[in-house]
């Protein structure tokens, strides 16, 4: 078996929580690397756009009917993903920094981890 072939088992194969999971590491992987090169401003806007394209996919899931998520965790996703699409322009602009958008990933990758948040990478 070939690894692409692997892979797509793999991936077919994931629970959306893992998925989810693999994504947000991914991502916040890429403005951790971002951040650590020097980079600020518009210079973070490839990490900072995949980033905010993620939070608005998991908003608009939760806005969807027949979601089957806990009405109130639904709500709190949707705030947080306009929260973070408030800030990412704030951190584009320069007026903030890209660390609290980290932060609220790791919070994110931890809880679908299952891990208690301090704990969290």
């Amino acid at each position: 078996m070939s690894l692409d072939h692997y892979r797509r088992v793999q991936t077919l194969s994931a629970s959306p929580r893992a998925t989810e999971h693999r994504l947000m590491s991914e991502i916040t992987s890429e403005m951790i690397a971002a951040r650590d090169m020097g980079m600020s401003g518009a210079g973070l806007m490839p990490a900072l756009h995949r980033n905010r394209e993620v939070w608005s996919a998991f908003s608009s899931l939760c806005a969807t009917e027949g979601n089957q998520l806990p009405p109130d965790l639904r709500a709190s996703i949707i705030s947080l993903a306009l929260w973070v699409d408030r800030f990412t322009t704030e951190v584009v602009t320069g007026r903030d920094h890209i660390d609290e958008l980290i932060d609220v990933n790791r919070a994110i990758i931890a809880g679908l981890a299952g891990a208690p948040q301090a704990h969290a990478a």
